[in-house]
């Protein structure tokens, strides 16, 4: 199944399986369609990571609480096709920081977490998690 790329507005899937989080799109109240997109990724059952390019934002803490829910509730599913969360983040102060904490997303939610210092590393990583399907 293709994704159509116009469908997604929190989510850059034109390079997919490299999912890019839209940051700038992701204004209070973006959970639901933040929700329809995990849904459609989903259900394309290919391989792919989700890609935070240095965020810089905390989002609300509806759309926080919203998004744990379904993570929750969606954790099997999603972990037999989202092979890991990554963080692009240039500063190696962050990047260690960054580490530390994703080891308690990784309990709750199941997905692996990964950190990069540069896009490019981030797509090395996705190549070696998808099998190469870039």
């Amino acid at each position: 199944m293709r994704l159509d790329a116009q469908a997604f507005i929190i989510h850059d899937v034109t390079r997919f399986p490299f999912v890019v989080f839209n940051e700038d799109a992701a204004q209070p109240g973006y959970a639901s369609q933040w929700e329809k997109e995990m849904v459609a990724l989903m259900e394309n059952g290919q391989p792919f990571v989700v890609v935070y390019d240095q965020p810089r934002t905390e989002e609300s803490h509806e759309d926080r609480k919203r998004r744990g829910i379904w993570l929750k509730h969606n954790k099997a599913a999603l972990g037999r096709v989202c092979k890991a969360l990554i963080r692009i983040e240039p500063d190696e102060e962050a990047r260690c920081q960054a580490r530390a904490m994703s080891d308690m997303a990784v309990r709750a939610f199941g997905i692996p977490h990964e950190v990069a210092a540069t896009r490019d590393e981030a797509l090395s990583i996705t190549h070696r998690l998808t099998d190469g399907s870039i």
